[in-house]
């Protein structure tokens, strides 16, 4: 058992650590059988009191005895957009603003469960960032590309389209290219965090390729509003357009980062209660979590640099040329200043599944399959800390879902709406999700619409994929 093993377990890093890596060598210099350590040491940390006096284990139990180990629960203000929403949720997002370090929260209105901090959950700390709060799937995001095609190629064209899709992206778990794709960001330093050293080669493997889950690629119809003909990045006069849409992350590479400094914050925090454990912190003043941030932001490149190749090579495939692009994160943390209980300050502000919305800043807000996504501009709201939803928010779990609906009743709807689907889940169907219509009516506050997407060719995982979003 090494020190990895003992972080799983839960064991502080420092003396307890220290101290639980003695009491092991000793446990097995005593003849004891090695397949007992891990049970042994749990013991000890579980309740460490009944074995101050025991000769192998006292100077573990001491020093786990010395940590502290209080929670004093917080109160940071929050508000939430959108009525209805899941309790569990409200749950979350309440015990989220208890930590010692939260200082302000927000709630979208298309929030539901999620680990730790609720998608849809939005909340900002001092001096701290909390991995489950970023997100398993870092730096997740939205990219929409505008290109010079007619929208009737979405029928004259249609087999074009799908096959540009099946050629340049790959979806599933796994999902690689033999053929690897190329980009700069394979030459930035890899080496800022242990998880990104040892999994470059996977993500090189993965760069270009979609993953699983509610990640997709599709191409529909844009429909740009007469008041979005601004200088901008959706600077394109009133109309229709065709325009192609993904969403998906950093596949494999950010979940393991997630995972890794996830346990390393537990471990480093065992005063908090079972039910925040998944809200965990790591200081950004501490190596831990210079690191952690450090390999955060690399995943924001990565997750950028896949969705840069997917439209690159898709363009490319049909000969297309680009009148214009745009693209949002919404799994992720920003340093950035705002008031709070009317003192401006500097925080960390973390959007789970939420857009950022500053003031005049372009974000994409899609619904399902077979409803409107938006390109929305941010209006600033300072109550929920410059930010949006990142979708309409599922109302079911997935295996509600697989229960609940049949392609035989999906495949109609689908037809009747104009949707083509080369694949997907049963639990990614539009009836998995709340009505978006009602969601973007709940933060009209929050953001203008400039345009409106509509789905004509969708591509997800197939059915059986574990999901990854």
């Amino acid at each position: 058992m090494n020190q990895k093993h003992l972080a799983q377990l839960g064991v502080p890093p420092g003396e307890p650590t220290r101290a639980a890596l003695a009491f092991i060598s000793r446990f097995c210099r005593a003849g004891n059988d090695k397949q007992q350590i891990p049970a042994a040491v749990e013991a000890v940390f579980r309740d460490p009191a009944a074995f101050v006096n025991d000769e192998l284990r006292a100077e573990f139990a001491q020093a786990l005895i010395a940590m502290p180990m209080t929670f004093t629960p917080g109160n940071a203000p929050w508000r939430q957009w959108g009525a209805d929403l899941d309790p569990q949720a409200l749950a979350q997002m309440s015990r989220a603003c208890q930590l010692p370090v939260s200082v302000a929260g927000a709630l979208m209105p298309d929030a539901h469960v999620g680990y730790g901090l609720p998608i849809g959950g939005v909340l900002a700390t001092e001096g701290a960032v909390i991995p489950y709060a970023v997100g398993v799937d870092i730096a997740c995001r939205m990219k929409l590309t505008v290109l010079d095609w007619p929208v009737a190629a979405l029928s004259e064209r249609h087999e074009e389209l799908v096959r540009a899709i099946e050629a340049e992206t790959r979806f599933g778990v796994g999902a690689t290219f033999k053929q690897r794709r190329q980009h700069e960001v394979l030459d930035a330093d890899w080496t800022v965090s242990k998880p990104t050293q040892s999994n470059r080669d996977r993500a090189w493997a993965q760069l270009g390729t979609s993953g699983s889950g509610n990640h997709f690629v599709e191409f529909g119809t844009l429909t740009v509003k007469p008041a979005a003909g601004a200088p901008g990045p959706l600077a394109l006069p009133p109309g229709e357009y065709l325009a192609l849409l993904s969403h998906s992350g950093s596949r494999g590479t950010g979940a393991t980062v997630c995972d890794h400094f996830s346990k390393l914050a537990m471990a480093m925090h065992p005063e908090l209660p079972k039910e925040y454990r998944q809200l965990a912190w790591l200081g950004l003043d501490s190596p831990e979590g210079q690191e952690y941030w450090a390999a955060m932001e690399l995943m924001g490149r990565y997750a950028a640099a896949n969705h840069e190749l997917i439209h690159r090579h898709i363009a490319r495939h049909l000969g297309a040329e680009v009148l214009a692009d745009i693209e949002n994160h919404h799994n992720f943390a920003w340093k950035e200043r705002h008031v709070v209980n009317g003192v401006e300050r500097d925080v960390v502000v973390h959007r789970k599944g939420a857009t950022p919305a500053h003031a005049g800043v372009l974000g994409i807000i899609p619904g399902s399959m077979a409803t409107p996504g938006y390109v929305v501009s941010g209006k600033g709201g300072e109550g929920s800390l410059g930010s949006a939803s990142h979708g309409a928010g599922r109302v079911m779990s997935r295996t509600k879902a697989v229960e609940t609906f049949a392609w035989n009743t999906v495949n109609p709807v689908l037809k009747e709406r104009n949707v083509h689907l080369i694949s997907a889940g049963l639990d990614e169907v539009p009836g998995v999700y709340k009505d978006i219509h009602q969601v973007m009516a709940a933060q009209s506050d929050l953001v203008d619409v400039l345009a409106e997407f509509m789905p004509r060719i969708v591509k997800m995982a197939p059915s059986g994929e574990r999901a990854e979003d």
